[in-house]
């Protein structure tokens, strides 16, 4: 038994056919077929129940593959301490971040990461904030860029910046022509907001809830582009975050709140045992001066 064998077998509990199983691992099927053959020789167990339609795993051969995804995990880990140990300020470092986000935020990032840390490669996760922080915690990420704050124990939690809210209104609503307007004035607005799971959603609809603002429950958004859209056809209003207001106008106005403004804390968290601690918190400091200094983008 072999690593390599392991990630056939792998490899074809995910395609669930031995010839794109062999493409992904870049080599030929007769030969992935052999080596999976072997490995239930060694076994001595069958894993794959073989049909002219579909591969189908075995009972066994499905306890066989989660154990051997856990085995190359630790492998990947083990080779990730040794490349940290020869550099610290390089190699992989797995980030999550939420979707509201990640389109806004990492053009400005990462090319402040690429030129402060040349030699760290970023993989990038895209997820709500319950599927960021659970992979933080099983440890198949580094770090996640979340609202904070969040409730789990044992993490840092580094604030980036803050941004406010603005409202977005359709360029024929009412209030279009305002040029700033208060959280009073969304008593009685239909507000469209995400669908559950965005955490953004839970502090619009907190402060809609407060002001007596109506959530329209006719549509539930999945993503900030599509609730712009729907305000734009003057479907109701939102409340948009700063950086995504970047390189939008058009048919939509967005118009800040006066005195102070509702916002969200974005930052960066890591697992306080993280062995690459010390280079998140410098990744955070080298980020948060630029955020906290860019120019309001109304």
């Amino acid at each position: 038994m072999n690593l390599r064998d392991l990630k056939y077998l792998v490899a074809l509990a995910e395609h669930r056919h031995f010839g794109r199983a062999a493409e992904a691992c870049f080599v030929s099927q007769p030969t992935l077929s052999t080596q999976i053959r072997k490995l239930e020789e060694t076994l001595k167990v069958t894993l794959i129940e073989r049909t002219q339609r579909q591969v189908i795993l075995t009972p066994v051969g499905e306890a066989v593959v989660a154990q051997a995804q856990r085995v190359l995990h630790d492998v990947d880990d083990l080779v990730r301490i040794a490349d940290e140990h020869r550099d610290p300020l390089g190699g992989d470092v797995r980030v999550g971040i939420i979707p509201t986000v990640a389109p806004y935020l990492l053009p400005r990032i990462l090319p402040i990461v690429r030129r402060e840390f040349p030699k760290v490669s970023i993989k990038l996760t895209e997820a709500q904030t319950r599927v960021v922080m659970r992979m933080l915690s099983d440890g198949d990420l580094d770090a996640a860029i979340v609202a904070l704050p969040v409730t789990e124990e044992h993490v840092v939690q580094t604030k980036l910046y803050t941004e406010p809210f603005y409202l977005a209104v359709g360029k024929q609503h009412p209030k279009a022509a305002r040029k700033t307007v208060s959280l009073d004035d969304l008593a009685n607005e239909q507000v469209l907001l995400l669908e559950d799971g965005h955490c953004l959603r839970d502090q619009a609809l907190e402060i809609c809830n407060s002001h007596d603002a109506v959530e329209n429950t006719n549509f539930r958004a999945t993503s900030l582009e599509t609730l712009r859209q729907m305000v734009a056809a003057n479907i109701g209003v939102t409340l948009m975050p700063e950086l995504a207001l970047a390189g939008h106008g058009g048919a939509v106005r967005y118009i800040p709140f006066r005195g102070r403004a509702p916002s969200r804390d974005i930052g960066l968290v890591w697992r306080t045992t993280a062995s690459r601690g010390e280079l998140l918190g410098r990744m955070a400091r080298a980020i948060q001066t630029p955020l906290r200094q860019h120019a309001p983008l109304r």
